[in-house]
């Protein structure tokens, strides 16, 4: 790959199949020794449910430590 004068580079087809990344998806950008990484940024639970509301149609909020603090409860009885 060469970086194009805008600094750009083309992530191939197969590694944005491998990684599901499609125009729009955020990355994250990081240095290891002399290495420099591309990831995907982790997914915030919050985030993700209220996406998954939002395809029903429905309004949904999610609150991450109630839920966190229910299932506890349901688990330790």
């Amino acid at each position: 790959m060469k970086i194009g004068p805008k600094g750009q580079v083309v992530i191939p087809k197969p590694f944005r199949n491998a990684f599901k990344m499609a125009p729009g998806t955020e990355v994250v950008f990081s240095i290891e020794g002399d290495k420099l990484t591309l990831s995907k940024p982790p997914v915030k639970a919050s985030e993700y449910f209220e996406k998954m509301a939002k395809r029903r149609n429905k309004k949904f909020t999610m609150h991450p430590h109630d839920a966190y603090e229910e299932e506890l409860e349901e688990r330790l009885g």
